[in-house]
């Protein structure tokens, strides 16, 4: 009776953690869906909120173009006002878990000295979003970067969201795009080829 018992528990743990993995993989399906639907087309972008003498973006027009879509690699070019050196690389890895990372280029195309930094989202996710923690590659380009996590969130025919915040900080950044009007591409990002 006791093996019975056991057997059970065991069988409902596995089904249980099967059932977690699967709604897992279907969110990040969900999400991926949410953010191939937009390739092609770009959208403006306001800056909700930015860490406190940080004046980088403030007065400039924000794009976001979501301009190249692989079956498992999505690039999205940040543009703010002329400067073309942004990009956010989303790659889908087998387990569904989603890498991000931040592609900054010079304007001959060679890479900036803090560049390819991001982090890999842990299996669990809503449809509409990710949470990006900064990972050992992003501490090394960043020192003391550890505490760092991005998120990204798609509505769709409503709002894309980027955000990033120091944990234990009031340091963040946070820019809304809208998704309810597309606006003219811009151009190439800095090391790509139109």
């Amino acid at each position: 009776m006791i093996r019975l018992h056991v057997f059970t528990g065991a069988v409902c743990l596995v089904l249980a953690a099967t059932g977690a993995s699967q709604a897992a993989g279907q969110a990040s399906d969900s999400f991926w869906e949410r953010l191939t639907a937009l390739c092609g087309q770009a959208y403006g972008g306001e800056l909700i909120r930015a860490p406190e003498g940080d004046t980088s973006f403030s007065g400039r027009a924000l794009v976001m173009h979501v301009r190249a879509c692989e079956e498992n690699r999505i690039r999205i070019p940040f543009v703010a006002g002329d400067d073309l050196s942004r990009t956010w690389v989303l790659t889908r890895h087998e387990d569904g878990r989603i890498e991000l990372r931040h592609d900054h280029r010079h304007p001959d195309g060679s890479d900036e000295d803090v560049t390819m930094y991001g982090g890999v989202s842990p299996s669990e996710g809503g449809p509409h979003g990710r949470i990006f923690p900064a990972d050992d590659q992003t501490n090394t380009v960043i020192p003391g970067s550890w505490p760092n996590v991005w998120m990204m969130e798609v509505y769709p025919g409503e709002r894309f969201v980027y955000f990033v915040q120091r944990l234990g900080t009031e340091r963040a950044f946070r820019v809304e795009f809208d998704l309810s009007v597309a606006v003219d591409s811009p151009s190439a990002p800095w090391g790509w080829e139109d």
